[in-house]
């Protein structure tokens, strides 16, 4: 049948300009996950439990591989000691860094400089030995240090400090941890060069390279100005050789130039 001609026809209403009109969307009926997500898992488990019996079988049909034997003729001692004429000589003390650290470790210090004279102002060195606690009281947090260089199993500190002029001092510090697998002397001058870039607790640069050292340096700090007190100047070199960390500080109310610090340091290197 013809629809009506006199029935009232509905106008659809006009499409927005800022919202477009979109058609409705009509409901699909969704797969459950959840059977897909169990197939893959059951085939994934399958692949690897296949793949497992695949290499036990393999590896059953091989012939036993045999083990290294754990103990070796070839690498035991000869039967007989050596004749006596043909033993080496042992290293003299000037080639065996041991025997020199086991020593008076205060003979090890250089030789005072010309034109400098014993600080008597450091009163902690009646007899060239500095105590691990008064060592540590030269550091900002000392009861820190002290615990840590306990803990390195610190051995001793040899400590020397001189004078020359009105102002400028210099003192050495050779501290001697014990000898075994540890690198405390090492750690220690290294964790002494770590914060020495940083201008608020160290000299706020990367210092210079102390040739034949390693990875010791030497470094100038700008001068400390205080208002009614004169500038104060300072050098520091650190470095270790063996079972000896050695520190060097140099202090002056004038500049002290980089072949200052250097040359303590380099004579020191050479003397251990």
């Amino acid at each position: 049948m013809s629809p009506d001609a006199s029935a009232p026809v509905t106008p659809l209403p006009e499409a927005s300009a800022e919202e477009p009109h979109q058609p409705q969307a009509v409901p699909v009926k969704r797969r459950p996950r959840g059977r897909t997500t169990l197939i893959i898992a059951a085939a994934a488990v399958l692949g690897i439990a296949a793949g497992t019996a695949v290499g036990y079988g393999v590896q059953a049909g091989r012939a036993p591989t045999p083990l290294t034997a754990l103990s070796q003729s070839d690498l035991a001692y000869p039967a007989k000691a050596l004749p006596a004429d043909q033993v080496p000589d042992p290293l003299p003390a000037s080639q065996d860094r041991q025997v020199r650290t086991d020593g008076d470790l205060r003979k090890l210090i250089i030789p005072r400089p010309a034109g400098w004279s014993d600080n008597r102002d450091m009163g902690v060195l009646p007899d060239g030995w500095m105590g691990v606690d008064d060592y540590a009281l030269d550091f900002k947090s000392e009861d820190y240090m002290y615990g840590k260089l306990l803990a390195a199993d610190i051995r001793r500190v040899a400590a020397a400090s001189w004078k020359k002029g009105t102002y400028r001092t210099a003192n050495i510090w050779l501290v001697q941890f014990r000898a075994g697998v540890d690198t405390a002397a090492a750690d220690h001058a290294e964790s002494q060069r770590a914060y020495m870039p940083v201008a608020d607790r160290g000299a706020g640069n990367e210092g210079s390279a102390l040739k034949g050292s390693g990875r010791g340096r030497y470094y100038l700090y700008k001068a400390e100005r205080k208002a009614g007190y004169m500038p104060v100047y300072r050098a520091r070199a650190v470095f270790h050789r063996g079972d000896v960390m050695v520190d060097i500080n140099m202090f002056d109310t004038a500049p002290i130039s980089k072949k200052d610090i250097r040359t303590l340091a380099e004579r020191q290197l050479e003397r251990l």
